[in-house]
């Protein structure tokens, strides 16, 4: 690029110089020699009024003195008279290269006055020469300017190229230099807030990842575990087997989720959201759930509109209901309402229950990470929030007293019409 610049550069300024230096020198010689023209012809005219007056006065020209005041002259002077008298003044070039300039009167007096055209010639050599050095110095400071110029256009350039290389092999810290032009200056700060972006990304996959697998595949793993020993032993085989196969298929359901969510934690967001039926997620989770809350000593309810659809995974909506219903299982008190409705831009799904709520001190900051109200490792409702945010909705607490969390998730409808922005709500 650096090589492109000085050649682009030279040849704009050859240009340029060409355009301005060829018309300047024509225009220069053609002054020079009018000029010098213009002085002879007055030399010329000045002469015959001198002669003229010499004629008037009676007095006899001298040769010398002529000579003396038009110094490097050839004079001719012819006057009209019996017999015809001729002055001449000074000598003829060397070179035979003549400038020659006439005057005459009418009373017979002609003059004819003459001088070196090679020293006007010389004289416009010595004016085209400067004007190519000029030239020459024009060209010098151009490339001056462009081996300057490109030297901080490049170098600004080439560490742009070490920083994105740097960002494509992972490394995604914000370099933070600014190079003076702003439009490289717009590629760093986009640059930086790309790796700002793609660290935030990474940091919140490699933790999702982690907090899925920590939470949920060791105790499954046991379940599933102990579910099938009890299968293989059981002492009444019907009733136990019965019950046994389906609480593998419910292992396995939630291992097949645990695989989903790692996955959905490697690759673009958004990507497997397509429309679900919000009755039949939560009649599986009020099913799964009410037996626990029913030993509570606890009710658990549905209400709201039915036969709703909204953009989702069935096993990252499920999650967050279920983190919900724990949420208020451990924390809340009371009856648990389940309850869904449509507006113009969200399916909204709420949870609420009739215990004490949230305290003041940790509602604004109750879907960060290690923050519980409980006694509780404080990770269920961020991983809800993530999962309902890589499904392009939301999960927010709408009410703190008593809590009453809600997910807003996009009508199935609008999949062609909205798009989905990245990220957490």
């Amino acid at each position: 690029m650096r090589r492109r610049l000085l050649s682009s550069t030279l040849v704009v300024a050859v240009i340029a110089v060409l355009l301005l230096g060829v018309p300047l020198g024509v225009v220069v010689s053609r002054l020079i020699v009018d000029e010098a023209a213009q002085e002879l012809g007055a030399e010329a005219k000045r002469l015959v009024g001198e002669v003229e007056y010499a004629r008037v006065q009676e007095t006899p020209l001298d040769p010398q003195q002529l000579e003396q005041k038009y110094p490097g002259r050839f004079i001719q002077i012819w006057e009209r008279g019996t017999p015809l008298r001729v002055t001449v003044v000074g000598d003829p070039p060397p070179s035979g290269h003549l400038m020659t300039e006439d005057a005459q009167t009418n009373t017979g007096v002609y003059v004819r006055i003459s001088r070196d055209r090679d020293q006007v010639e010389q004289d416009v050599r010595a004016r085209l020469l400067l004007i190519v050095a000029l030239a020459g110095a024009a060209l010098a400071v151009a490339v001056s300017l462009a081996v300057v110029q490109s030297r901080r256009l490049t170098l600004p350039l080439q560490d742009l190229a070490k920083i994105a290389e740097r960002l494509g092999s992972g490394d995604a810290r914000p370099s933070k230099h600014r190079y003076g032009i702003p439009e490289l200056d717009r590629v760093a700060q986009v640059l930086d807030r790309s790796a700002t972006r793609i660290s935030d990304l990474l940091t919140r996959e490699r933790e999702f990842a982690t907090d899925a697998s920590h939470q949920l595949r060791t105790p499954l793993t046991g379940l599933t575990m102990r579910l099938e020993e009890i299968v293989a032993s059981a002492a009444e085989p019907e009733v136990v087997r019965e019950e046994g196969e389906a609480a593998i298929v419910q292992a396995e359901r939630l291992t097949a989720v645990i695989d989903e969510l790692l996955a959905a934690a490697r690759r673009q967001r958004h990507a497997q959201a397509e429309p679900v039926a919000i009755d039949e997620v939560l009649v599986q989770q009020i099913t799964e759930w009410e037996p626990v809350f029913r030993d509570a000593g606890r009710t658990l309810q549905l209400e709201g509109t039915r036969g709703l659809k909204a953009m989702a995974t069935t096993g990252g909506f499920g999650q967050v209901v279920a983190s919900l219903l724990e949420n208020s299982l451990r924390h809340g008190g009371g009856a648990v309402t389940v309850s869904t409705t449509c507006g113009d831009n969200y399916v909204v799904v709420e949870v609420a229950d009739e215990g004490p709520g949230i305290a003041d001190e940790i509602a604004p900051k109750i879907f960060d990470r290690n923050v519980s109200g409980g006694g509780g490792t404080g990770l269920g409702l961020t991983l809800a929030r993530a999962l309902a945010a890589a499904d392009g909705g939301r999960l927010e607490l709408v009410r703190r007293r008593p809590a009453t969390f809600a997910i807003f998730l996009r009508p199935a409808e609008d999949e062609g019409r909205n798009r989905v922005v990245s990220g957490p709500a």
